[in-house]
């Protein structure tokens, strides 16, 4: 009687190194080892920053310190106003950001998918890349005023050309061999796209989500410091203008917790759907 056949599997290098050592009941899980020490380096600096101003080695004119930063947001709070502003910021990030995500994915596809699609639309996407995308406020100002629509229209474009750049990579990097064998099956396109392409996109593509996110930041920023009459980098400039270092480090402490809130979320949705990538392009 035959004995049946046993396949042997090699784990990939990275997950060899991300492999807790084999004394698991001595050694921290490698996700609270890297929680620990980057919350204890972050701790640090900040008590560093405190006792650098608290010593008088430097004037809290230039940089504050963090119990100023805190006194500056509770009073921004109390006061009320700061609603306001948190509310028009949110509104331009997430309108321009969704609107970016629902471009650029279909967009980055196309273009990794269609060869004389992407020779058609692929300059324009280099140009948008090469350029900074903010150079193009005093235009989109002149074009929709310095209400919400010209923030709209520079969040957008901030965040639309790394998504679509990353998705179009993410396509391009797919495993050949499966697409071939599901061609060779006679699979739809529609069923490689499902199946093959999409998948094997998925850490491209939050790639390109997390770096489009933080583009869209810097244009909710720009673009209420150039101009607006409302928002957190309008409080920022309003600030900075009354040499009020507090609330300007306040209002960057806001961007900067946004900008982790974001990408903590864009990682447990990625996550979530790393379980959909075929097992041999798992790292």
């Amino acid at each position: 009687m035959r004995k049946p056949l046993r396949i042997m599997t090699t784990p990939s290098p990275q997950a060899t190194l991300d492999a807790p050592p084999k004394a698991a009941g001595l050694a921290w899980p490698l996700r609270w080892q890297r929680r620990l020490i980057g919350g204890a380096t972050v701790l640090g600096l900040v008590a560093l920053w405190q006792a650098v101003v608290s010593l008088g080695l430097i004037d809290p004119l230039y940089i504050s310190s963090p119990v100023l930063v805190i006194q500056a947001g509770i009073g921004a709070f109390q006061d009320g106003d700061i609603w306001a502003d948190i509310r028009v910021s949110s509104i331009e990030f997430c309108v321009g950001y969704l609107a970016a995500i629902a471009i650029g994915i279909p967009l980055g596809l196309a273009t990794g998918m269609n060869r004389r699609f992407s020779y058609l639309l692929g300059p324009f996407i280099d140009i948008m890349n090469a350029v900074p995308r903010v150079t193009f406020l005093p235009i989109l100002i002149l074009w929709f005023g310095i209400g919400l629509w010209s923030k709209f229209a520079v969040v957008f474009l901030g965040a639309l050309v790394p998504i679509a750049i990353a998705t179009d990579t993410g396509v391009r990097t797919n495993e050949a061999r499966f697409v071939r064998v599901a061609r060779s099956f006679g699979a739809s396109r529609l069923k490689l796209l499902t199946s093959i392409i999409l998948p094997g996109t998925v850490p491209y593509l939050f790639t390109g989500l997390k770096y489009g996110a933080g583009r869209a930041l810097l244009g909710v920023v720009v673009g209420e410091l150039y101009a607006s009459t409302a928002g957190v980098g309008h409080m920022i400039a309003d600030a900075g203008n009354l040499f009020d270092t507090s609330t300007v480090m306040f209002g960057v402490t806001l961007f900067m917790v946004t900008g982790i809130g974001v990408t903590t979320l864009l990682n447990r949705i990625e996550q979530h759907f790393d379980r959909w990538r075929p097992q041999e392009q798992q790292r």
